[in-house]
């Protein structure tokens, strides 16, 4: 009845009128059934011998007759015309007031109860469901990375406006990608026969998302109720975007008032704790909040103290800047780690999975698990709210427990104990609201790598933005790694284009052009400015190429920024493999949280370096290190499984000291041309030749 209940509910939300048309359809049906019935039991004499389907036919007959007026007029001879004329009376009179009435009645209430059921008036009976308060740019991208979960995945938005829109945008972008992934998915099955067809149905991607969007009153308790908030798995509270209606000055003083702080994020989340806190909402109900100042911060922070006290609190505070910045300072200084992380933050292919579990000893642990294990990646454990997890990298949760082993034939590699990542150089075109979080990022990296030796700097930085926003940013100074700021409006092609190239000729090493988005910017103007930096950088590109067609292209590494995906074709067109949708991250990392708190714990670890002067490396990061020297010597070819466990026994060798140690786990490698491959399924499939040229993408702690 429950399971009936909810199924009922979710249609009565979104198809009210379809609903309405089934019950009118089944009432006339039974009628009709019920009626012949009666007839063919009763019927007068002279008719015994008539079964139920002539007296179905006569029962429709007399419906659709209007009280048989046809055989009241051929009666009029023989029953005289003042008794013809009283039945016809009585007829029309019924018709009138009786017939016409409740046709009336029946359809004002019908009508009611469409527009009741289209203005979200109703209850929606449902559970084990994800709740979407509010919207912003990064929705649709949370509710697209939920078609890579297993099962059913329910979804409930509540916004204030726009409900047709948002609706039309969750189809058009989840029904873009399903289209996507099984184009990609047909064209690798193709001429594989029977084999292929098979293998394409087992493998397409179908849409197992319910959507259900409500316009309503988010700070209303009884339309939270209304939703069902206390029987939720998990509510995401976003931060709204700004409105594009807003003339030019208005619109730059909410993007300044929303930088000191955001009193509705505050008010929302008071309202939703209040509900899943209480004793009635169920249990291990998860609330993802987005943050982006240190005001709203603090408040939530309180909040979290302060519903510790009833056991029953799951506050995820997301701190949106921050953790973009620290994404977008990792990606000029390894670009490699946006095709990593593009997978590995998703729910597609190799992607981090925890079980709980209680481990003594890291290093023990996983020489253990890799003895005995071949389709999941041991990575390391951590504490999250007083319970010990493990994590690990997989393509689905079902792996970490699948056991097999690797066939031991003695293969070995050999690593450089004294590799030191290279001097990074980074040109950043533009800003946007991350710009302090994207500088503490780069600050953090440098802490940790310090300095080869004494004299060379081991990251040095030009910034090329219009004059306002340097300033707003005191021109860097607090920064010693920004050796120049260079004042430039985006209509200065040549003093851009100058600074670009003198600092490219002039280093040895290879740069990283890194051109960020305006987020701040009206809706009309998003990622305009990166377009145009964009053309700048391929023009330079393409002239030295022209003038040397031995320039090695891979000395200049473009990494764009865009906030509209519909720009990414645009982009890729410019043969730019590193497309940072920066949306589109938090997304993936909100959808895993949903599913899974403790991940939140480990993706703040993995995206922080270490502490200036630190003895101990403590904190574990993800890198992309040049096989040519993290290796002593480039390894032969070999399985997936052996490269991840003759890395993993070299870089815990018994002769190395424990302290000096750097646990090293091999997650993939990415070829000279871009094509990356994660390790995930079974680690003996498939073979690696590692060339020179390549990277390979660990987990370590330095």
């Amino acid at each position: 009845m429950k399971r009936l209940r909810e199924w009922f509910s979710i249609q009565l939300a979104k198809h009210p009128a379809r609903i309405v048309l089934l019950a009118i359809l089944f009432f006339n049906v039974l009628f009709f059934v019920v009626a012949a019935l009666v007839i063919s039991n009763l019927a007068l004499s002279g008719t015994e011998e008539m079964s139920f389907f002539e007296a179905a036919f006569y029962t429709i007959t007399m419906i659709l007759d209007a009280g048989c007026i046809s055989f009241v007029v051929e009666d009029i001879g023989e029953s005289g015309v003042a008794l013809a004329v009283i039945c016809l009376v009585i007829i029309v009179i019924g018709m009138v007031s009786f017939t016409g009435a409740v046709i009336g009645y029946v359809t004002n209430y019908i009508s009611g109860f469409i527009d009741r059921s289209n203005a979200d008036a109703r209850k929606l009976r449902i559970s084990n469901h994800l709740v979407i308060l509010n919207w912003n740019t990064r929705a649709s991208e949370i509710v697209n990375d939920l078609l890579y979960c297993r099962g059913r995945q329910k979804v409930v938005v509540l916004v204030e406006g726009r409900k047709t829109e948002i609706a039309k945008e969750i189809s058009e972008r989840v029904s873009d990608t399903i289209h996507r992934e099984n184009a990609a998915l047909r064209e690798q099955c193709l001429g594989k026969g029977l084999y292929g067809r098979f293998h394409y149905l087992k493998k397409r991607l179908k849409n197992n998302l319910l959507v259900i969007v409500r316009e309503g009153d988010i700070f209303s308790a009884k339309q939270l109720f209304d939703i069902s908030l206390e029987k939720a798995r998990s509510v995401i509270i976003l931060g709204g975007d700004m409105s594009s209606s807003l003339c030019r000055y208005g619109y730059k003083e909410r993007v300044e008032e929303n930088a000191k702080g955001n009193a509705l994020t505050v008010k929302t989340l008071m309202q939703v704790a209040d509900i899943t806190g209480a004793s009635f909402s169920a249990d291990n109900q998860k609330i993802i909040v987005e943050i982006s100042d240190d005001w709203t911060w603090e408040l939530v922070d309180r909040i979290i103290k302060c519903k510790e006290v009833s056991g029953k609190c799951n506050i995820v505070p997301v701190r949106v800047n921050q953790i973009l910045g620290q994404l977008l300072s990792q990606f000029p200084l390894m670009p490699e780690l946006n095709l990593a992380y593009k997978e590995l933050f998703s729910n597609k292919g190799a992607t981090f999975f925890l079980e709980e579990k209680t481990v003594a000893d890291d290093n023990a642990y996983i020489s253990a698990y890799l003895a005995r294990h071949k389709y999941a990646i041991p990575l390391t454990s951590m504490n999250s709210g007083g319970t010990e997890y493990f994590f690990y990298s997989a393509e689905s949760q079902k792996d970490i427990l699948r056991e097999g082993e690797i066939p031991d034939r003695g293969y070995t590699v050999k690593l450089n104990r004294n590799y030191w990542i290279e001097r990074k150089n980074v040109i950043i075109l533009g800003h946007n609201s991350k710009s302090r979080d994207i500088m503490e990022g780069f600050h953090r990296f440098r802490c940790e790598w310090g300095y080869k030796d004494k004299r060379d700097e081991i990251l040095r930085i030009i910034v090329v933005d219009d004059k306002e926003s340097l300033e707003r940013m005191n021109y860097y100074k607090e920064y010693p790694f920004v050796i120049e700021t260079v004042p430039a409006s985006i209509y200065e092609e040549d003093l851009i284009c100058s600074t670009i190239e003198q600092f490219v000729d002039t280093n040895e090493e290879d740069t990283s052009v890194l051109i960020l988005s305006d987020d701040s910017a009206a809706k009309e103007n998003i990622d305009a400015n990166v377009l145009a930096n964009l053309v700048y950088v391929q023009g330079i590109i393409a002239e030295k190429k022209r003038l040397n067609p031995d320039f090695d292209l891979g000395r200049i590494d473009v990494i764009v920024e865009i906030l509209d995906p519909k720009h990414h074709d645009i982009v890729s067109s410019y043969s730019v493999n590193n497309v940072v949708i920066s949306n589109r991250y938090i997304s993936k990392m909100i959808t895993q949280i949903s599913e899974k708190e403790a991940i939140f714990d480990f993706y703040t670890d993995i995206l922080t370096y270490d502490e200036e002067n630190e003895t101990v490396y403590q904190s574990k990061e993800v890198y992309a290190k040049k096989v040519s020297t993290f290796f002593e010597e480039v390894p032969a070819e070999c399985t997936e499984g052996e490269l991840i466990r003759a890395v993993w026994k070299a870089s815990v060798s018994e002769d190395i000291p424990k302290e000096a140690q750097n646990p090293t786990v091999v997650l993939g490698y990415v070829k000279k041309n871009g094509t990356i491959v994660l390790f995930s399924g079974d680690q003996a499939d498939r073979k690696v030749k590692l060339e020179k040229t390549d990277k390979i993408i660990v987990f370590t702690n330095h």
